[in-house]
């Protein structure tokens, strides 16, 4: 029992969804209106889902949970500045006037089944390789492949971390400077956003 307690807690373990970016992306420039099958399709449009399962059921309910997981987490990094409205059927990124009157329902029992990776129904293993797809395909995207001059020191160093920086603390930074350079946003920098990329996939294994 224990043993099998310890390995869900492990694959529980959090895991950093790359489609929040490319999803961020498209809810700044269409913010209502989405529903998320619909915004399941649109990104699957533009490449940055394959197929991933032979069973067309399958493969929907795997796209869907990508998707609804991604949303979690970005609610997550948007609030408390941006408020996302996360409903199956009516998904909306909120003006920052209106933010204020939302909180993130921790006790959201979708919530606590769609960043359950374990609920993906995959092995921990291919949830990796998944994730590690996508990012790659994410990096393409934003025209941030080689990465040859970054290492560890200096990824820190552009996080502005020490070197025993926790892993929670990286992925906390890495979310902060995401968001404040993000090439959508007003002040964004396109270049600056591809460096903190480079960084970023130094930092996460």
């Amino acid at each position: 029992m224990n043993a099998e307690h310890n390995l869900t807690t492990c694959f529980q373990s959090y895991m950093e969804n790359p489609l929040v970016w490319p999803i961020l992306e498209v809810l700044r420039k269409h913010p209502s209106g989405w529903k998320v099958h619909t915004l399941a399709s649109h990104i699957t449009e533009l490449g940055f889902v394959p197929i991933l399962d032979e069973q067309p059921e399958k493969d929907l309910f795997k796209r869907n949970f990508l998707i609804m997981n991604a949303l979690y987490q970005l609610q997550e990094t948007l609030y408390p500045d941006n408020w996302l409205q996360v409903q199956a059927m009516d998904i909306a990124l909120l003006s920052s006037n209106v933010a204020n009157q939302f909180c993130i329902d921790v006790e959201d029992p979708l919530r606590d089944y769609y960043t359950q990776w374990i609920n993906y129904e995959a092995e921990e293993g291919e949830v990796k390789r998944l994730l590690n797809e996508f990012w790659s395909r994410y990096r393409e995207f934003v025209g941030s492949t080689n990465g040859k001059d970054m290492d560890r020191a200096k990824a820190l160093s552009l996080f502005e971390l020490k070197s025993d920086a926790t892993s929670a603390q990286i992925r906390k930074t890495w979310r902060k400077l995401a968001l404040k350079w993000h090439p959508d946003r007003e002040n964004g920098n396109a270049d600056k956003f591809r460096i903190l990329c480079e960084a970023w996939h130094i930092l996460r294994h």
